[in-house]
């Protein structure tokens, strides 16, 4: 990464930074080189000599016992900045925090970023103290955070982010074909929140809705999540109506005036 990213070369470059990057997960929290190799396609000496560039500049940490690499503290630095500079976070928290009183249940705040919902904030109505400020990836086809987002946005990304093989499946409820997805989509677009039934994690029921800025955008959602003993059938209208006026609150506090 020496002299910097210019011209088409340095983009090219750039890119391959993100490719290996984008191999760590909250599943696969840390690779072996070959692992690298193996999801980017990269020979063994571009990946290495890309790795060893990211780990001098803090982006990654390797495990040098058993030659393993793992995302760096100084993108962690970095999510924090990003946080601290957005407006949706800076206002979150007293809507965060009213939701998360009313309903009694768990609430996750998240935001897109072209493939999955990054949860931002969340809140437990169990912990002391105020929301937890954290990043996490999650994944937007079976999530509620992640489905009352993706319902606003253009076919085409649904089309690119499903890939060949479709979407992948967590639980024996998850929606993996895309022509499911898109009608599932379409009812959540036309009711305007969204119902994760257990397709993310097994016994999980969240609801979720839409969150825009001022240009009327959707860019992130917030939702409520419970066991389903806990949040019943019975109870999800009263659930709805708290999720959807914290993101329209949320929405309007963001300049929407819709």
């Amino acid at each position: 990464m020496d002299g910097g990213f210019r011209g088409e070369d340095g983009l090219k470059s750039l890119g391959k930074v993100m490719r290996v990057l984008e191999c760590f997960s909250t599943r696969d929290r840390s690779l072996s080189l070959g692992e690298i190799c193996a999801r980017t396609g990269f020979p063994k000496a571009t990946a290495h000599r890309l790795v060893a560039s990211l780990r001098d500049v803090g982006l990654l940490d390797q495990d040098r016992e058993r030659d393993r690499y793992r995302l760096g503290l100084r993108l962690f630095e970095l999510g924090n900045t990003v946080l601290a500079n957005m407006d949706l976070h800076r206002e979150a928290r007293p809507f965060v925090e009213q939701l998360t009183r009313l309903s009694g249940h768990s609430v996750h705040l998240a935001v897109f970023d072209g493939r999955a919902a990054v949860v931002i904030h969340r809140a437990d109505p169990h912990a002391e103290g105020s929301p937890a400020a954290f990043i996490e990836a999650a994944p937007a086809h079976c999530t509620s955070v992640g489905k009352a987002i993706l319902a606003f946005q253009p076919p085409e990304l649904l089309a690119r982010l499903a890939g060949p093989a479709g979407f992948a499946r967590y639980t024996d409820r998850t929606i993996t074909h895309p022509a499911a997805l898109a009608a599932h989509l379409e009812e959540t677009r036309a009711r305007g929140w969204s119902l994760d039934e257990g397709e993310h994690q097994p016994g999980l029921r969240c609801i979720g809705a839409p969150i825009r800025d001022q240009t009327g955008r959707v860019f992130a959602a917030i939702s409520v999540s419970a066991p389903v003993r806990e949040l019943t059938q019975p109870r999800i209208p009263a659930a709805v109506k708290l999720v959807r006026h914290a993101a329209q609150g949320l929405s309007a506090a963001l300049g929407w005036r819709g």
